[in-house]
């Protein structure tokens, strides 16, 4: 077995040098006079409605397109203030499908005086087309147009075209309208960002809201009957709203029971504490020394044991899992626990648990590691990301810890075919795991992603039980009622948790790397698309599966930091064998993207490109060839489209995974003058207040063709070139762990 090599050397950056080209529209391409008076009747609507409406002070125009659009492709003048870009007002996106096909549809606030600018430019448009083109102008008139051509100064030629262009990706305008007149119970319901204080808005519909209810700057806590006067008298705010009391999906099936005596365990030393959150904990347990408890809940609310099931369930995974279960020793070790109880075991306000969490991270920064093993038993929107994951990818950025989420679970005997994964594990930054049984197929619980009908959810699968009446199918836990066969994503969270500290705690790596390092792990040389059930598939049991390759792999972790448009080395020196690369390559990218709630479907604010593979001089300047073909960047013209780059590349998505998958007639591939392998990442916005910085990880493995060892050639080249190469050998860094968690005694 060879270690896992840890690359350290520095990374070159670059900003974007390419400038913007000129504006053309697609071949074969009309627009007419009657198109035009559509979308002009559609937007003089929207305007004499606002005019009407002055609580806002401006209005809230929701543009459809005729697909999925990249950011280029999106309006350019049309409700643009002034020189600035139109997204800029941009305060809400969705998918919508119409024909059959997934388009999106954004929604803007913007002034009144902006709108009726938009109206006159079209009419002005409009006119020119009536008047000197007959009532229709083709894309070949438009890119031939004389840069001198002008119309009488009504419009400049820039202005013109940019009109035209706008047509051609929308579809309609309108106004979005949500309708809360039949919900039920309390609501977390989601504003459309205007430049009014909600609270002061909510006032003139004569709803008085205590600041103490906001969630955030647009999120409001409301009583069932005030979402229903909102949905009544200004339908037009609301942006997205959720149930607030989530029936929680705990345990899932029937338990069965085996008493046992107490078991043997050690005192706690120096092991590293995970973070849970969770029901109550039972402080009788043999395991209790291990688990430092506090119960968040009001002394005012009664408890009895079942509070306190699911919470010691978990905890005794994380603590002495394989104990109960020896077909899954894992070798991470015992782990201490640091136990938050913010719940019984049946329902809990979402938005309690959303302040108590911030308050919980905030005040126990010491602890990197959580498991969160409770989710809702309803699903998730298509639209827009649960409140609760919001908050939490919010944590995990703000406090660079990393969070391990259950998928949730289908009731038992449930007749839906296939359910959604339910909040919060629509978490795009946490590792989510769902849960396979011992043969390795999807449990009859399982609910699926993706998340905003994009996101690959869940990220892995684990061995979490099956449902029935056989113990041999179960997990075996530590509860009030002694050991217990349980099954449940519950039940496979935890095991993964034990693998992100080892990683985290144990290895010292960052959450990046460990996130990257499991979802290789799972995925290995599968050639197989992301499973909306299994995700990339399921974590090898033996942490040295995940921290060792075979002698004919060498795998590699490359760190850095992107701040610019482009990072970049050209200096991976992969062993060459007879003037040639006998390889097969895989590399996994993650990193932890910001997310805008209120711009749904578009939540990731940052996009990582990952480009990696051999590296050719192409006119003197250096190309990467990237394992997948990726084109992305190149320059010229490229024939994707947003949907397909979403799809193929996985644009937008903050995992990444490529690979040169092996096959038996597959032959080592040339290496070119520069006898080296490069690796370089893009970094993009959705807006100009996208992350300035942003960590990732790269895992990087090479699969000899004819089973040779070259691990030794391998980190003797990248020393030359100027890389710090350290091998993560297991013994040397528990020693260094454990020096690090050492108590110095000053006489």
């Amino acid at each position: 077995m060879n270690n896992v090599l840890l690359f350290k050397g520095s990374f070159q950056s670059a900003k974007n040098r390419s400038g913007g080209g000129s504006i053309t529209l697609k071949k074969d391409e009309v627009f007419n006079v009657q198109s035009m008076d559509d979308r002009l009747e559609e937007l003089k609507e929207i305007y004499h409605f606002f005019e009407g409406e002055t609580y806002i002070h401006g209005a809230l125009v929701s543009v459809q397109y005729k697909s999925i659009v990249a950011k280029s492709n999106r309006c350019q003048i049309f409700l643009a203030k002034g020189s600035r870009s139109p997204s800029e007002s941009v305060v809400g996106a969705k998918f919508v499908t119409s024909h059959h096909m997934k388009k999106h549809a954004f929604t803007h606030f913007v002034h009144l005086e902006t709108l009726l600018r938009t109206i006159k430019l079209l009419q002005c448009v409009r006119d020119i087309i009536a008047k000197d083109y007959s009532g229709a102008i083709t894309s070949e008139q438009f890119n031939a147009l004389y840069k001198d051509y002008s119309y009488d100064q009504k419009i400049t030629k820039s202005n013109f075209k940019k009109v035209l262009f706008d047509l051609s990706h929308v579809e309609s305008f309108y106004i979005n309208e949500s309708d809360l007149r039949s919900v039920n119970g309390m609501q977390l319901v989601t504003l459309y960002e205007t430049e009014q204080d909600p609270v002061d808005l909510l006032k003139q519909f004569g709803i008085k809201i205590d600041r103490r209810k906001m969630i955030d700057h647009t999120t409001v806590y409301m009583y069932e009957n005030e979402a229903r006067q909102l949905s009544e008298k200004a339908p037009y705010l609301i942006s997205m709203s959720l149930n607030d009391f989530s029936t929680l999906d705990t345990l899932d099936d029937e338990i069965t029971s085996n008493r046992e005596e107490d078991l043997p365990i050690p005192h706690p030393t120096n092991e590293p504490v995970i973070g849970v959150i969770d029901t109550l904990f039972n402080e009788n347990v043999y395991f209790h020394e291990w688990v430092e408890f506090h119960n968040m809940l009001s002394p005012d609310i009664p408890v009895s044991a079942i509070d306190r099931h699911h919470g010691t369930a978990v905890d005794s995974i994380i603590v002495d899992g394989p104990k109960g279960n020896p077909s899954l020793e894992d070798h991470c070790g015992r782990f201490r626990v640091r136990h938050f109880g913010v719940l019984g075991h049946d329902q809990v306000s979402s938005f309690t648990f959303i302040k108590q969490l911030r308050q919980i991270i905030d005040d126990n920064q010491d602890i990197k590691v959580w498991n969160l093993s409770l989710g809702s038993i309803g699903e998730i929107h298509d639209n827009y990301i649960s409140a609760e994951a919001a908050i939490i990818d919010e944590l995990q950025n703000e406090y660079d810890v990393i969070f391990v989420i259950s998928g949730t679970n289908k009731k038992r005997n449930s007749n839906d075919s296939a359910k959604k994964i339910g909040a919060p594990a629509d978490s795009l930054n946490a590792i989510v795991v769902n849960s396979v049984g011992f043969d390795g197929k999807p449990a009859s619980y399982t609910r699926t992603g993706p998340v905003l009908s994009f996101f690959n959810k869940p990220d892995v699968c684990y061995y979490g039980g099956e449902a029935g009446h056989d113990i041999h199918k179960k997990i075996i836990v530590c509860t009030d009622f002694g050991g217990e066969g349980v099954c449940g994503t519950s039940f496979a969270a935890p095991w993964i948790t034990r693998k992100t500290a080892f990683l985290i705690y144990k290895m010292g790596l960052s959450r990046e790397a460990a996130k990257a390092l499991i979802i290789d792990a799972a995925a290995s040389w599968s050639t197989s698309s992301v499973s909306p059930e299994m995700g990339y598939g399921i974590v090898p049991i033996d942490i040295n599966d995940i921290i060792h390759t075979k002698d004919d792999e060498m795998k590699f972790i490359l760190q850095g930091v992107t701040n610019q448009y482009e990072t970049y080395s050209y200096e991976l020196p992969v062993p060459i064998v007879d003037e040639k690369y006998p390889y097969f390559s895989r590399a996994v990218l993650t990193y932890f993207s910001k997310g805008d709630r209120s711009q749904g479907v578009d939540y990731t604010s940052t996009e990582l490109d990952l480009h990696l593979g051999r590296l050719k001089e192409e006119k003197e300047v250096p190309k990467i060839l990237s394992l997948d073909g990726n084109k992305q960047a190149d320059r010229g013209f490229l024939n994707l489209s947003e949907e397909s780059a979403r799809k193929i590349y996985r644009k937008w998505d903050n995992v990444k995974r490529i690979f040169d998958a092996p096959k038996e007639k597959a032959r080592p591939k040339m290496a070119y003058q520069t006898r080296r392998w490069g690796i370089k990442i893009y970094k993009k916005g959705r807006t100009s207040n996208a992350d300035g910085t942003l960590t990732f990880a790269v895992v990087v493995t090479l699969k000899e063709m004819n089973g040779v060892n070259r691990i030794d050639d391998f980190i003797k080249s990248c020393e030359l070139r100027n890389w710090l190469v350290t091998e993560l050998d297991v013994e040397t860094r528990l020693d260094i762990y454990n020096k690090q968690e050492e108590e110095i005694d000053f006489d």
